[in-house]
């Protein structure tokens, strides 16, 4: 499956998930791959960048969630925070490009529990809330959770105009990934496809990042990510995303 066209007419036929996925705020890290080698689902490798993995902690809204076609009281909009890795299948000389996830929060416990239970993914449920004030000129975007009594936050300045994604840039690499995989147990993969058109990503101006990571992600994370530069910093703007129903990957 490849949804990187634009062009390309995608169905909610046969989705578990429709919604809007909107303000995408992403700053990306490099991280050594023994980091991560406890987390890679079984049957795929990491999808590496000039010989590093990267991680990515995102920010995001959903809007106009629809689940089997229902869209279900309080449960239609709210806020996404999650750290995320990039990983692939391969098979043959094709490649499925996606991710893998190593913590995931949302606002309502319900979210977290279908996830959990249909996907094996990560999730848990934590007071949430966001701010996005778009001018003519600007957009700032910011998203934050409660954690131990603390609000944390992942917050982005950025020029209110559209940009195309340079082939071969970072954008590319991060954004252009469109499986999701989450390990069922030692030799069974859960996968399943995340499709929407190519994204546009709009010029960042500043990034602030103020979280607990230890308490988030694992003290194996905070060398990487506490107080680090980022290798790249953006702000996509999003589409509707279509998430289908998981399958297995059975590796022998």
């Amino acid at each position: 499956m490849s949804v990187s066209d634009p062009s390309l007419v995608y169905t909610r036929r046969n989705a578990f998930l429709a919604a809007n996925w909107e303000y995408l705020a992403m700053l990306n890290y490099k991280a050594p791959p023994a980091v991560l080698a406890p987390h890679i689902p079984p049957g795929t490798t990491l999808d590496l960048r000039d010989g590093m993995a990267y991680v990515s902690v995102v920010g995001f809204l959903f809007n106009d969630t629809r689940v089997m076609g229902v869209k279900w009281p309080m449960h239609v909009h709210f806020e996404e925070v999650n750290l995320r890795y990039y990983i692939k299948q391969s098979m043959g000389a094709d490649e499925k490009r996606g991710v893998g996830f190593v913590s995931e929060i949302v606002p309502r416990r319900c979210i977290a529990t279908i996830a959990n239970t249909l996907y094996n993914e990560h999730y848990r449920a934590l007071r949430m809330r966001h701010s996005l004030a778009i001018k003519a000129d600007t957009i700032n975007v910011r998203y934050e959770w409660r954690l131990n009594n603390k609000w944390n936050h992942i917050a982005i300045q950025a020029a209110n105009k559209l940009l195309d994604i340079a082939p071969g840039s970072d954008e590319e690499y991060i954004l252009e990934h469109y499986w999701g995989y989450n390990q069922l147990n030692a030799n069974t993969t859960i996968v399943y496809g995340v499709e929407h058109p190519r994204w546009q990503v709009y010029e960042v101006a500043g990034y602030n990042l103020d979280a607990d990571i230890a308490n988030l992600y694992g003290k194996e994370f905070v060398p990487f990510i506490q107080g680090i530069q980022p290798a790249s910093v953006f702000l996509a703007r999003g589409s509707e995303v279509v998430v289908r129903k998981p399958t297995r990957l059975i590796v022998k």
